[in-house]
């Protein structure tokens, strides 16, 4: 029974914009028609109030004070949450035959050292991250909106 409560709260909480409006009609109908066909489209626009843009684009992930102009300033913040490249290096490297950058073959290495031998079966590029079902995610910031006396006073699209 846990689960499927645990279940209903993530399904539950997906947020759109149309389940924002149905839920708080006192603050859709509050917006004027232009503002509330904006709003419909997921857009904003400068001096729209907090709760319009709230509606339009929902609860930023983060938010930020600053000043503009000798005025305070708060700034939203909104991330996605995207796969990552993998390693800094560009991996995997392929074309080198089995065992080596993930080619998944075998590879034996004898070694001496200090008067010892060392034998090593495996692959020694073996990465156990790379190999994972789970791909390794980076949040990256793609659109902000600064409001000053509750107001919007500018918004970026980030480029990726």
């Amino acid at each position: 029974m846990a689960a499927v409560s645990a279940g209903a709260l993530i399904l539950g909480g997906c947020e759109t914009t149309e389940n924002r409006i149905s839920e708080h009609p006192d603050i859709f109908n509050s917006l004027s028609p232009s503002e509330q066909a904006l709003v419909r489209g997921g857009q904003i626009r400068s001096g729209m109030s907090m709760n319009a843009v709230w509606l339009a684009w929902g609860s930023p992930e983060q938010k930020t004070h600053g000043e503009m102009r000798g005025k305070p300033t708060e700034t939203w913040i909104y991330v996605q949450t995207r796969s990552a490249p993998y390693g800094a290096y560009g991996y995997p490297y392929y074309g080198y035959g089995p065992g080596f950058y993930g080619g998944g073959g075998v590879a034996v290495v004898r070694t001496h050292h200090h008067g010892r031998s060392f034998v090593f079966f495996g692959d020694p590029f073996y990465d156990p991250f790379y190999y994972s079902y789970i791909p390794p995610t980076i949040s990256i910031p793609y659109k902000t909106a600064t409001f000053v006396n509750g107001r919007l006073v500018s918004w970026q699209y980030l480029t990726q």
